[in-house]
């Protein structure tokens, strides 16, 4: 069951649902852009965290800096990448190791830039990059990043993009393409929890 926890980030207090489950496992789950509605209860969020879960791991989700219940304001994609790392901590403090980062559209390019910056975790998930929509130009290497999801009709994480951005960055993850899906996972969140669930799998073998 969840519970609610406060992430300490410097003079920010971020409010989080943390998730225990009986392994050592973890990952936490970014969620898309404050300033569209975006937070830690959106949908494809909740789809990432029970994907996980059901596959053994101890999942984290939070709020970024000026949503919900966490203190502070939008900063620009500075700040939340600090609220990351601060959720990286959290988790850490309390004992896990391998800990795993999962990110959605605007998330997944605050978990990039950690993760380019030489953030050491276990695993690397994308979800929708929003690669139309914000640059990913700085992101100059992206090592641990494990898969990479968006919808073919998603206009704001386009597959080609991707693609592009994949191959500058000479990586070679699970690259998965859901076929009749835009960015919003309309009618294709079951497809994203099924794709995680294999992905996870294979991760097990």
């Amino acid at each position: 069951m969840e519970s609610q926890i406060t992430i300490e980030c410097q003079t920010i207090r971020l409010e989080g649902m943390l998730d225990h489950n009986s392994s050592q496992k973890a990952v936490i789950i970014s969620h898309p852009h404050p300033l569209h509605g975006g937070d830690m209860d959106n949908p494809v969020v909740m789809t990432v965290a029970r994907a996980f879960f059901e596959k053994g791991f101890t999942t984290l989700r939070f709020n970024f800096r000026g949503m919900g219940s966490s203190t502070g304001s939008f900063d620009n994609g500075y700040g939340e990448q600090e609220d990351v790392r601060a959720a990286i901590s959290f988790l850490a403090d309390k004992g896990f190791q391998n800990i795993s980062l999962a990110g959605y559209s605007f998330g997944s390019r605050m978990n990039a830039a950690v993760v380019s910056k030489g953030c050491m975790i276990e695993d690397h998930i994308m979800v929708s990059p929003p690669m139309a929509f914000m640059s990913f130009d700085d992101i100059e290497q992206m090592p641990s990043t494990g898969l990479v999801v968006t919808g073919r009709n998603d206009e704001i994480a386009p597959p080609g993009l991707i693609e592009k951005h994949i191959k500058r960055w000479g990586i070679s993850p699970r690259f998965d393409i859901i076929e009749n899906c835009n960015h919003f996972y309309s009618g294709g969140l079951k497809k994203l929890r099924i794709l995680l669930a294999d992905y996870l799998s294979g991760k097990e073998k």
